[in-house]
């Protein structure tokens, strides 16, 4: 079957948090958006056949899922990731930003420390803080265009703090980088010798790149099982954000069930049952459209890295091993915060993700979105090259 990518399809006025806040958000009402982690891609066939047959059944009652819900989930994990899960280990989340919430609330207390990697994911510090956790990163060292952990740094937080919980994030969002099985394994048994329970959000699972490997954390040791919260999600792989749906393993008991417990303490019973739909069809005969997905992707980051290298060598491609999240060293322009994101967002027009949103050590860095027609890529780095030039002269 052959996939169109290349079409444009017209998001405006379809209430697109992407699309259609720009102004509420402070941003020009024209600006070319690139920054949300959404695709501008219909879902596989598939899932919209599935939806249609449910909106045209007419009722939309409570729903939960049999057996094939599981299967589905499990097939996927075991086909694409080398992991079995079992069924018991299970918990349905409305997303992975929830469950990672519920996570610190029902393991963790007030003023207890949360370990995590800067520049990262930004709903990671909000979580953290608003649930009046304390924040302590482990700042990714970021030299020759690459980023890696630093094991001595991560060891001495954990001690100095008293560090009770680490969000790992694999593939790493913003950075891109997918953790080797020998990083994942010096991290794990740092976290196994103090103690130290694991949140990974892995979310992003399905994006590697040629060349690499994702590793489930837990999956690489049979005690690490007892320490993490496995989170992952189809919304992401497959476009379905809005549906709201993701699923978490958690193999240890007594953890899953504070974790349930904490999850109806809040009020929270029943998933969207679009949602559960969407991701039973997605991951049961989604493959193939997310095969030909992944290469659109290559050829849109060939697109890009060919692009910066002979129009704007000003900026660096910090290569990514996975997610069509894209980090873009913008140092050398010599623009400070502020300064960057009023020439990105008025000189270029272009709604990036600044990146100081994921910590301090993002400051001169922005996130762009490459999972769009190409077409729609090619004008944002037309956008990008006229305003650079402007400054050159």
């Amino acid at each position: 079957m052959s996939y169109s990518f290349n079409e444009i399809i017209p998001r405006k006025g379809t209430n697109s948090l992407k699309y259609d806040f720009a102004e509420e958000r402070g941003k020009p009402k024209d600006i070319l958006p690139l920054w949300i982690a959404d695709m501008d891609f219909k879902v596989p066939e598939v899932v919209s056949k599935r939806l249609n047959e449910l909106a045209a059944h007419g009722i939309f009652g409570y729903s939960e899922v049999g057996t094939s819900y599981f299967e589905a989930v499990s097939n996927w994990m075991a086909t694409y990731h080398n992991w079995k899960v079992k069924e018991e280990w299970l918990i349905k989340a409305p997303g992975v930003v929830f469950a990672i919430a519920m996570a610190i609330r029902a393991l963790t207390k007030e003023g207890d420390s949360i370990l995590i990697q800067q520049p990262v994911y930004h709903p990671f510090s909000k979580i953290i803080l608003n649930n009046d956790r304390k924040l302590v990163s482990n700042t990714l060292i970021y030299q020759d265009g690459r980023y890696s952990i630093d094991f001595d740094d991560f060891e001495e937080k954990i001690v100095e703090h008293q560090v009770k919980l680490f969000i790992l994030c694999n593939p790493h969002n913003p950075v891109g980088r997918v953790w080797t099985k020998e990083e994942l394994i010096k991290l794990g048994d740092i976290c196994l010798k103090h103690q130290i329970l694991v949140v990974s959000d892995e979310i992003h699972q399905d994006f590697i790149y040629q060349g690499y490997k994702h590793e489930v954390f837990m999956n690489l040791n049979k005690a690490y099982e007892e320490i993490t919260i496995t989170c992952t999600a189809p919304s992401k792989t497959f476009n379905l954000a809005g549906l709201q749906v993701s699923n978490i393993f958690i193999a240890n008991a007594s953890v899953r069930r504070k974790v349930r417990k904490e999850i109806a303490r809040i009020g929270y019973s029943r998933l969207n049952s679009a949602g559960l739909v969407a991701c039973e069809a997605a991951y049961t005969e989604g493959r193939e459209w997310l095969e030909a997905l992944k290469t659109y992707l290559m050829g849109n980051l060939e697109y890009l890295r060919k692009f910066i290298e002979t129009k704007l060598p000003e900026i660096k491609l910090v290569e990514p091993e996975g997610t069509y999240l894209v980090w873009l060293d913008f140092s050398a322009l010599g623009l400070k915060e502020e300064a960057l994101e009023e020439f990105i967002v008025k000189k270029a027009n272009l709604w990036l993700n600044s990146g100081s949103i994921f910590g301090e050590s993002g400051q001169g860095f922005e996130r762009i979105n490459i999972a769009c027609p190409r077409e729609i890529l090619n004008q944002a780095l037309e956008q990008l090259w006229i305003s650079i030039k402007a400054l050159r002269v």
